[in-house]
């Protein structure tokens, strides 16, 4: 897959899939504009990528309007950026809810818009993946906030996908598993809890973030010019398992 002459905006970019994906597009002829709240991660990124970046909590919705602005314009946009936070939903506090929706939910939607209306007021053609989770399919103890946000993450991209097809821009979402990531370290860090996700993955390991970034890829590049619209799990089999 060639990105040459492609302009990138990735969420996220400063660690884990994000990075993953915007250092392959890189080294695939793209140029990368990485949006992320890391100064160091992005400076790091930057000397690798040759591009650009800009230091953003995307949690603040102003501040993500306004550095997606500053980004584009763009040909394709990867919304990555994501949080989580461990609670029994007993124990759920409103505010990690609302932490999580802002960034997992909102923030997408806010990127996406900005972008989305860049295109159209150009009469160019896009593309968006949404960077979801198997979490947004199944219901995992500890993850009432993460499961929820992610659940209309995969709702927003349906929505997007019906409206924005017709103007030119397709929709799509990726669906992870534990993924090698420092986010899902924390989450996944319970060796017991690990082995008994790690029993329902048929190909008998979980995902590097390579495995999620070239699926990324592949839904941006003309290669997927008839994939719109789903979510698709990047799962090893974790979906079909018994």
């Amino acid at each position: 897959m060639d990105f040459a002459g492609k302009r990138v905006i990735v969420t996220g970019a400063g660690k884990g899939i994000g990075r993953a994906a915007a250092l392959m597009l890189a080294r695939r002829g793209a140029e990368v504009v990485a949006l992320s709240r890391s100064s160091a991660d992005l400076a790091s990124l930057d000397a690798e990528t040759g591009g650009g970046s800009i230091a953003v909590d995307l949690g603040d919705p102003a501040a993500a309007r306004a550095a997606v602005r500053e980004a584009l314009p763009a040909d394709l946009l990867v919304n990555n950026a994501g949080t989580t936070e461990l609670d029994a939903f007993l124990d759920l506090p409103q505010e990690h809810l609302d932490h999580l929706y802002a960034v997992n939910t909102r923030a997408p939607m806010i990127v996406a818009q900005e972008f989305a209306r860049s295109i159209v007021a150009r009469g160019a053609r896009g593309a968006i993946v949404n960077v979801s989770s198997v979490s947004a399919f199944v219901g995992f103890r500890d993850h009432a906030a993460y499961c929820t946000s992610k659940a209309a993450l995969d709702g927003l991209t349906r929505v997007m996908a019906v409206e924005l097809g017709p103007r030119g821009i397709r929709v799509n979402a990726v669906n992870p598993t534990v993924t090698l990531t420092p986010m899902a370290i924390k989450a996944w860090s319970d060796e017991a809890k690990a082995a008994a996700m790690l029993s329902r993955i048929p190909v008998g390991r979980f995902a590097e973030p390579e495995d999620v970034a070239e699926v990324i890829l592949f839904l941006l590049s003309d290669a997927a010019a008839m994939v719109h619209g789903v979510s698709l799990p990047v799962d090893g089999g974790y979906m079909v398992a018994p």
